[in-house]
């Protein structure tokens, strides 16, 4: 969440900033504005006319009230809203919010008092001839008072000097008279913008560098498609936008890579796994937000109707502008900033850029229409009537929520656990391109980690503390920095990462990832703007993909605190708690309406068994209205499930008032959610793999990580002649029974050729039978592939060995120390 800068320092803490808050007087500010955030929340506002109603009730109860009865009274009402617990209900209600609102705050305000007013943190910076030349500036217009002119040069050799913080050279310079208060602010600003200015360059460069590795995406798309690692769907039909099959080559590589996704989550941390349907209930998505709020900004060529993603057009046509020649500086710089906040825009921001830098239809230069929300779901219906409305499934993750209550069980009622899935999800997307990039169709792995929101520690947490991520915080975002890299450990300790499972979860999304063949180097964490985050979430951080397209969201990872269940639970009356053992028994107030179960089934028959269920789930505030409309009116109205009503009287249901001793108690579970796009590592992975032989750019081959290749070893007969196929037979069984899947090439192109396909599609082993091999015992030599070079091994050991490779329990090189290096003549 802070700056490089700022995080150098072992002592900045939000525990210590909001101290400092507190002696500059600003904290009071923040503080209500949170409190006026709080108070205008829905579930506070509800709270707050109960309150209202309680007051009304309890000065009702009082005939006649004097003066004096209003301490009696005040009491009174106290002890109903403590009893009733609504003081904790609200904070529990708005805390996630109320901590975003505050690390908002915090972040927009942070540097000006931290810096200027608070003096946490030093400026060490060497004032360089740049700022010098600015202060030149001031010194001309006045700043500098006339009598001290002939100190320019004693100003300008500090400088020149370097070495000096800031603090220390306008001590000097103020104490001497030299400086007016005026330019004392002015050295302090320049320091800042050069500051700025200097990790914006150094940021672009190093982008820019990276840039200049990534691949030819034309030789690379005409690779995938000659030898069908996918394509576009019902290609003989003209193809769907957004939609792809997966060819034999496709398959595999996706296949291997969910597995090891498999071993390295599901195993790894004993998860549980779900698989559930697609075809989600309307109701259920409209309980979790998504049909309100599952929407993209849509923009329309107002003469052709051809429909646009706002905020992607906006990132296009931005960035063709920024490198046009004939674009100002002012302009680039405002245009940099909107790429900076793109992801967090509203309607109403993109509407300004569009109109401001008079953005145009891509296709045919037309004017846009203004943005207009586009819900992003599949609609559909379930039955042949057509009267239950559906979605396909826009996340795996509702599926689980759903199920949460039964996985509970199954871990014996024990946080904290996680559960996961793999299966396909469904998006609408307006206008998808860039291949597997954006489709409307995807494999998805989630996992759904379940913790008790007061206490996000992680067992494990320690084993990958010393991991080192790139990470690229809000706040260097909205300083146009770069991402800078820092243990997970030291983040999560800084607050930059919210907690420990948070920070445990990404360390093992890079550890994932590298293994699957992204480059380190093009890998970045990227947290999410506060306005571009859920109002329920306490952070989120992206694993983002450099490729030809730019940075790329594969993996999400976001702590998406209790809302989920919070929501279902709301929408069912099911309660999806765990419990929490006490370290202390209490006391608690209990209120229950205890049904008579005779005189219910006597009056209501068949419906008296909805009723006991409805009278069950009953809230102690809807009990308190059942007693009170009984006890006024004589009877109550019960509302059903089934959308009917029933009255009931006191001779059917009794209210009961007690203490009882408990030993444990409900909390709603937070959930931390790591979110896989799997096509979209696939896609970055074979980027990342690309290669091209050194002299021969026409000759390309995919460098996979053996683990994740579609194929693990070719073999490759050096003739037709029969005398060779026992050999090859034996060599497949041998791989075969350690489940190394192979491929056999006896086609008659030369053996270089052979090499040159299965290295295209990235087989990394590469067996060869030659006559030499009919020798006893029997051998045969071993390719690998990045780097042509080639050992003679016996049939008998060919099995281990690759299997030893694949699974990376021995590397090549050692491979080449321990077996004769092949020279082919």
């Amino acid at each position: 969440m802070f700056s490089h800068e700022l995080s150098e320092t072992p002592q900045y803490t939000c525990k210590k900033v909001v101290e400092q808050l507190k002696k500059s007087g600003e904290f009071d500010k923040y503080r209500r504005q949170l409190v006026d955030k709080i108070v205008k929340s829905d579930d506070v506002q509800k709270i707050m006319d109960q309150c209202k109603e309680i007051v009304e009730r309890t000065v009702a109860s009082v005939p006649n009230l004097q003066r004096s009865d209003m301490t009696r009274f005040r009491e009174t009402v106290k002890n109903e809203i403590k009893r009733r617990r609504l003081v904790d209900n609200a904070l529990n209600a708005t805390i996630p919010q109320c901590l975003s609102d505050v690390e908002r705050i915090i972040s927009e305000k942070i540097e000006d008092i931290v810096r200027s007013d608070l003096d946490i943190v030093k400026e060490e910076v060497t004032m360089e001839d740049s700022n010098m030349e600015l202060v030149d500036m001031e010194v001309s217009s006045g700043g500098v008072k006339p009598d001290n002119l002939a100190n320019q040069s004693t100003y300008a050799g500090y400088i020149k000097f370097g070495g000096y913080t800031t603090d220390e050279i306008v001590e000097e310079f103020s104490a001497k008279g030299i400086l007016t208060k005026s330019v004392v602010c002015g050295i302090r600003q320049n320091v800042r913008n050069l500051k700025k200015s200097k990790a914006m360059e150094k940021s672009k460069n190093n982008e820019s560098n990276l840039m200049e590795t990534l691949i030819d995406r034309f030789k690379l798309e005409d690779l995938l498609k000659r030898r069908f690692f996918f394509d576009q769907s019902f290609a003989i039909y003209g193809g769907v936008s957004g939609l792809y099959d997966y060819g034999p080559m496709g398959c595999a590589l996706k296949a291997n890579m969910i597995q090891v996704w498999r071993t390295h989550f599901i195993l790894e941390e004993g998860m549980l796994e779900v698989e559930c349907t697609s075809l989600t209930p309307e109701y259920v998505l409209k309980a979790s937000g998504h049909v309100d709020r599952f929407i993209d900004w849509m923009v329309k060529d107002k003469l052709t109707g051809a429909c646009f993603r706002a905020d992607h057009l906006v990132k296009n046509q931005a960035e063709a502008l920024i490198k046009d020649k004939k674009t100002d500086e002012k302009t680039k710089s405002e245009l940099m900033s909107v790429l900076v906040r793109l992801d967090g825009f509203s309607c109403k921001d993109l509407k300004e850029v569009i109109e401001k830098f008079n953005f145009k239809s891509p296709i045919t230069g037309n004017d846009l229409s203004e943005p207009v929300s586009f819900n992003l779901m599949f609609p559909t219906e379930i039955g042949p009537a057509g009267d239950q409305h559906a979605f396909l499934r826009p996340e795996t993750a509702q599926g689980i929520f759903i199920n949460f209550k039964r996985l509970l069980e199954f871990n014996q009622g024990r946080l904290p656990f996680a559960a996961s899935q793999i299966g396909s999800g469904f998006r609408n997307e307006i206008s998808p391109r860039q291949g597997l990039i954006r489709v409307r169709e995807f494999t998805m792995c989630e996992i759904e980690h379940f913790v008790d929101p007061a206490d996000k520690k992680h067992p494990k947490f320690e084993r990958i503390a010393h991991l080192e991520l790139n990470l690229f915080p809000a706040c260097n975002q909205l300083d146009e920095k770069g991402p800078e890299k820092i243990s997970i450990g030291k983040a999560v300790d800084l607050g930059i990462v919210d907690n420990e499972t948070l920070g445990y979860y990404m360390a093992r999304t890079h550890l994932f990832l590298i293994s699957v063949g992204i480059s380190p180097d093009k890998l970045r964490f990227r947290q999410h703007l506060s306005n571009e985050m859920a109002h329920y979430a306490q952070d989120c951080w992206d694993a983002e993909c450099l490729t030809s397209y730019g940075w790329v969201e594969c993996v999400g990872n976001a702590d998406r605190a209790c809302y989920d269940l919070h929501q279902h639970q709301k929408a069912t009356g099911v309660k999806l708690v765990a419990e929490k053992r006490l370290s202390e028994p209490k006391q608690v107030d209990v209120v229950e309406a205890v049904p008579n179960k005779q005189a219910l089934g006597r009056e209501f028959k068949s419906e008296s068994k909805q009723m006991l269920a409805v009278l069950d789930k009953l809230t102690e505030m809807q009990i308190e209205d059942l007693e009170r409309d009984i006890k006024n009116n004589g009877k109550y109205c019960l509302a059903l499930s089934d959308g009917k009503t029933a009255e009931i009287n006191s001779s059917m249901v009794e209210v009961k008032r007690y203490e009882k001793t408990v030993h444990v108690e409900e909390v709603t579970p937070s959930v931390i959610e790591p979110s896989f796009g799997i096509g979209r590592i696939l896609y970055a992975v074979l980027e990342h793999s690309f290669r091209q032989r050194e002299g021969d750019e026409n000759r390309c081959y995919l460098e996979l990580p053996p683990v994740i290749a579609p194929i693990k070893c070719s073999i490759l007969p050096i003739s037709s002649n029969e005398r060779l196929d026992p050999i090859i037979l034996a060599v497949r069984d041998h791989l075969t029974s350690r489940e190394i899947s192979s491929k056999i090439d006896d086609s008659s192109g030369s053996i270089g050729r052979r090499y040159a396909r299965t290295d295209e599609i990235g087989i990394p082993f590469g067996i060869t039978v030659d006559f030499e091999s009919e020798l006893e015992p029997w051998s045969v030599t071993l390719r690998y592939a990045p780097t042509m070079q080639q050992i003679r091994i016996n049939v008998s050991e060919i099995g281990e060995v690759v299997e030893r490779l694949v699974k990376g329990k021995m590397s090549w090189e050692k491979a080449t120390t321990k077996y004769p290096i092949f020279n082919a003549n």
